[in-house]
């Protein structure tokens, strides 16, 4: 798919600190740059998110994926995947997530933060009290606070590179196990 917004040339440094990080020049950044105020305040808060620390990172992730794998963010599906094996995380799990419900990988703790991610992303947000209650019993409040906000960016990103057109860029084909398709079907759907 072409972005529905043609990219913006970014600068030199701009572009060399994008290859060095992911290989590539980021496409949602050169989409967003039309706007540099925006480009750049989204990248400030991403990289703050990155230093966030209460939360694991593998649950984060994991979050992070379900969440584009629910809006359709091949990008973001594709980048969390890529950067899942930069971060030394699991792989099989991070393969499964598009499939989670059907997958044997994930620990209940994982399983109910799937699921959160889910239900945070449906419309409107379907978490229930005994959800939320089961996770902060076992994550304590600062890394549920930082779960959640964390959830709530992912779906800003990924709502806004969907909207946007942007698809995958191949990242994830650099890792080892294939990323799983998302089973049709799966997960709950959002309301209409």
């Amino acid at each position: 798919m072409t972005p529905r917004v043609p990219k913006a040339e970014l600068s030199t440094e701009m572009s060399e600190n994008m290859i060095k990080q992911l290989g590539v020049v980021a496409e949602p950044v050169e989409v967003v740059w039309h706007n540099p105020e925006v480009a750049l305040s989204n990248l400030e808060f991403s990289a703050r998110l990155g230093a966030w620390n209460a939360a694991d990172a593998s649950l984060k992730s994991f979050a992070h994926m379900a969440v584009a794998s629910q809006v359709g963010c091949a990008w973001c599906l594709d980048v969390g995947y890529f950067q899942a094996q930069n971060q030394n995380l699991d792989l099989t799990k991070a393969s499964q997530v598009p499939r989670w419900r059907e997958s044997e990988v994930f620990t209940p703790l994982e399983r109910d933060v799937l699921e959160y991610a889910e239900a945070m992303t449906n419309t409107p947000p379907t978490v229930t009290d005994e959800l939320h209650a089961g996770l902060l019993d076992r994550l304590g409040a600062a890394a549920m606070v930082e779960l959640t906000a964390y959830i709530a960016f992912v779906n800003m990103a990924t709502r806004n590179n969907n909207a946007n057109g942007i698809s995958s860029q191949g990242l994830s084909d650099a890792c080892e196990i294939p990323l799983a398709a998302r089973t049709q079907g799966s997960g709950a759907a959002s309301a209409s």
